[in-house]
């Protein structure tokens, strides 16, 4: 019941932004739905990180206890509760590759806990009711389902205007004094 609340949250929270993207006219002609390709190929463990856009704000592999997808873009961090936060990332990598390089990276299989639109989660580590409000790990959502155009970027004249894949990192809270 705790990780069904939780995923209700977390999906909750990376979904606001889509209530302000611009309407889509309607009717719309029937396009077939796509399914994404399933992440089966390994993933290279470095993409190049000559197009990553350094933000001297943001949170590192080193403070967050996980690995960073290579070309993600700090977007926000945001409260999660009980001394816990999550944080915020966009990359123009598909969500295929994003999975699979988080596959590689945490040695964990994860599970999709949405088909629709594609959502991917890794818990990593052990959730605690009493002193978390997340579980600890990475969300990885693809933001060009149903033919939108991705997450649009909240930075003014950002480069690029809209993310098709997020990344969410909640790492563990902050260890409790004794």
């Amino acid at each position: 019941m705790r990780r069904l609340v939780a995923v209700f949250v977390v999906s909750v929270a990376v979904a606001m932004p889509a209530f302000g993207q611009t309407p889509q006219p309607f009717p719309r002609p029937a396009a077939p739905q796509q399914q994404p390709p399933a992440p089966t190929a390994p993933a290279p463990a470095t993409p190049s990180a000559a197009t990553a856009v350094v933000d001297p704000t943001a949170p590192t592999d080193a403070t967050l206890g996980f690995p960073i997808y290579p070309t993600a873009q700090f977007i926000a961090s945001y409260d999660a509760g009980r001394s816990q936060r999550y944080y915020v990332f966009g990359t123009t990598a598909a969500y295929a590759d994003v999975v699979v390089y988080y596959r590689t990276q945490l040695k964990e299989r994860g599970d999709q806990i949405f088909q629709q639109p594609p959502t991917y989660m890794f818990e990593v580590g052990r959730f605690r009711d009493e002193t978390m409000a997340f579980p600890p790990g990475v969300t990885v959502k693809d933001w060009t389902w149903g033919g939108s155009a991705g997450y649009p970027n909240p930075k003014l004249g950002g480069e690029p205007a809209r993310f098709p894949t997020v990344i969410m990192i909640v790492p563990a809270p902050p260890a409790a004094p004794r």
